[in-house]
């Protein structure tokens, strides 16, 4: 199985580096700071649950939410004790796309926050979502589309997915903008996703060849391992100079890391891998434990009871181990060598923690 799982490795690894100078666009590694998403949340009702909402005394904060709905409504149940099981309180959470003007919809998703058992065939009531300042930006309303669903009887119960979290589609609508300045910004900065000072230094070099050929002049200036400062040209709109510059393409950079996880063993290395001469052995101990139980007869006439006795055995084996070199002086060789010496995926894990405490793995080593 370790023989397969490296054999894919190999040819996924293969494959990138084959495609190593693959250029990409600069819209697909970077973004422009300040045009992003804000995060929206709100409290709201979800009424019309067939008997799967809060049950009122254990979700008391359920139960004041709908006295305040229904006062507002002219509606005075103030001295009533209502023990509906039809409406469950709910968070509701979007996010506001940027440049989002007033009138547009977003999609919002609802989560209950009582011990309603499902939030299925309910309907979300008209509710405010605020953005971190306390302002309303958004309203919500309308029915939810829930994928999971809980069903029990008497003796048995069935639950599939999450029938306490839904999403109702273009569910809120956007009241009011977040202000911007885009338009009148004279310089702009792009932030990499994956921070790097070559990749930074590509980019400012590529948008400077593009606006000495434009404009005439090189417009761009790398910040730090993550941002680039461009300027804007005289009398160039803001929104097609920035969808230019996102058009051109460079060669991203990465360091070299290694990525494992314990939990599925799996194993993913970066082209640039590297480790240096090193020479390992591993064996492994194997512990087998066998619980038996004996039957012990006393001898005839003799007044004994009969009784059962534990037997325990105890049987450790190891593997003989062998020594192996391992010449990673590329992502190929060092594949090879670890099919080489034939492993499971946890083996290789931890020899590759070991070779990376020993310092001969010159990559980062990231353990999920």
């Amino acid at each position: 199985m370790m023989s397969k799982l490296l054999c894919i490795v190999f040819s996924l690894t293969t494959l990138l580096v084959g495609h190593a100078e693959a250029q990409s666009r600069i819209k697909d590694i970077a973004s422009v700071r300040g045009v992003r998403d804000n995060q929206l949340v709100g409290y709201g009702l979800v009424i019309g649950l067939n008997g799967t909402g809060d049950s009122l005394r254990n979700s008391p904060f359920t139960e004041q939410s709908i006295q305040s709905m229904l006062d507002r409504m002219g509606v005075n149940v103030r001295s009533a004790n209502p023990r509906t099981r039809n409406v469950a309180a709910v968070v509701v959470t979007a996010e506001l796309p940027a440049f989002a003007g007033a009138g547009s919809r977003i999609d919002v998703t609802v989560s209950s926050l009582g011990d309603a058992s499902s939030l299925l065939g309910g309907t979300l009531v008209l509710t405010a979502i605020n953005g971190a300042d306390g302002q309303i930006y958004a309203v919500a309303q309308g029915p939810l589309a829930v994928s999971g669903f809980a069903a029990k009887g008497r003796a048995e119960s069935l639950t599939q997915g999450v029938p306490t979290t839904g999403r109702i589609p273009g569910g809120a609508i956007v009241e009011r903008e977040v202000r911007n300045n885009f338009s009148n910004e004279t310089v702009f900065v792009l932030d990499l996703r994956n921070p790097d000072f070559s990749t930074a230094a590509r980019v400012a070099d590529s948008v400077n060849v593009f606006t000495q050929r434009t404009f005439g002049k090189k417009l761009a200036r790398e910040q730090d391992i993550r941002s680039i400062s461009i300027a804007r040209p005289d009398r160039v709109n803001a929104a097609r100079f920035v969808a230019a510059l996102g058009e051109l393409e460079v060669e991203p950079d990465t360091s070299a890391r290694v990525v494992v996880d314990e939990k599925s063993g799996t194993i993913v290395m970066g082209s640039d891998v590297r480790i240096s001469t090193v020479a390992l052995t591993q064996g492994n101990v194997t512990v087998r434990i066998t619980e038996e139980d004996e039957v012990s007869q006393p001898q005839p006439f003799s007044d004994g009871d009969t009784i059962v006795v534990p037997r325990t055995a105890v049987k450790v084996s190891q593997q003989k181990g062998k020594f192996a070199v391992l010449r990673g002086g590329s992502l190929d060789s060092l594949v090879k060598g670890l099919n080489s010496i034939g492993l499971k995926p946890t083996d290789v894990i931890a020899i590759l923690q070991a070779i990376k405490s020993a310092g001969a793995l010159q990559a980062e080593l990231v353990v999920q």
